[in-house]
């Protein structure tokens, strides 16, 4: 049997490693970067006990100090979010989904993440025609320019979109680049209304692509879910088309991650 002391030390220990866990996921869901004082108030824990364990998650790689000294995830928080996402069963069921909407739609589609200024390109299912848009996972695309991009700056708060957009360096890809930021900024209103995002030739030449978002079961964005094609092949009228079955996969997408399938 635990001895009063024993017991004592255990109920500590669940606490603190329970407190642990309370601020990786307080700091990887908020929708902007937590002070220790946000966080203290939050999880109702004491200040010099939230220091601490900010210290521990620190060195230990969960969490970084950026340079207004808030909290964010750092790199060990980041590998155990791609490690979960990329776990078979759930992969599985993202790559079934995604193969019935090539099926669908008869054009690659995939799926894409921001990173910086650009979105990362993780999930992937070519269509079986030889001619087809190429752009493999783990590649980069500026997030201006593309429509899985303009699908998540569409999801920020317009305070936040334009100080971004005041940052980004609108580089023009291709002549159909659009590197005016009130035209862009414009236009992402309005994809924020339709609930889908267009890319015409913006990155690459002679193809077309749509995107929506994927989200979580707060409706939060989480990533996009994006299908291209050459206008060869397809319009963007054609594409758009297919909207709705987009949206279905993104929800499905979002209940085989959140287990409720």
């Amino acid at each position: 049997m635990l001895t009063l002391d024993l017991k004592r030390q255990y109920m500590a220990r669940v606490s603190s490693i329970t407190r642990v866990l309370k601020i990786i996921e307080a700091v990887s869901a908020a929708q902007r970067p937590l002070s220790p004082l946000d966080l203290s108030e939050i999880l109702d824990i004491p200040k010099p006990t939230m220091h601490r364990l900010i210290q521990q998650l620190q060195e230990e790689g969960f969490v970084r100090v950026d340079i207004n000294g808030t909290i964010v995830p750092a790199s060990r928080t980041r590998h155990m979010a791609i490690h979960l996402w990329q776990s078979q069963q759930v992969a599985i069921q993202r790559f079934a989904i995604l193969q019935r909407l090539v099926d669908k739609i008869g054009e690659t589609c995939g799926m894409a993440v921001p990173y910086y200024v650009n979105m990362v390109y993780t999930d992937r299912v070519p269509c079986p025609s030889a001619l087809q848009v190429y752009m493999p996972t783990d590649s980069q695309a500026p997030i201006w320019c593309t429509a899985a991009g303009k699908i998540y700056l569409s999801t920020l708060t317009k305070d936040d979109r334009v100080t971004l957009l005041k940052n980004l360096s609108l580089t023009a890809i291709t002549p159909a680049t659009i590197t005016d930021r009130d035209v862009l900024n414009q236009s992402l209103e309005q994809v924020a209304k339709q609930r889908y995002a267009i890319s015409d030739e913006e990155y690459i030449a002679q193809a077309v692509s749509i995107a929506v978002a994927i989200n979580d079961t707060q409706g939060r964005y989480i990533g996009s879910l994006y299908t291209t094609a050459p206008k060869t092949r397809k319009s963007l009228e054609d594409l758009i088309g297919f909207v709705p079955d987009m949206q279905k996969a993104a929800d499905d997408i979002r209940d085989a991650f959140f287990g409720e399938i």
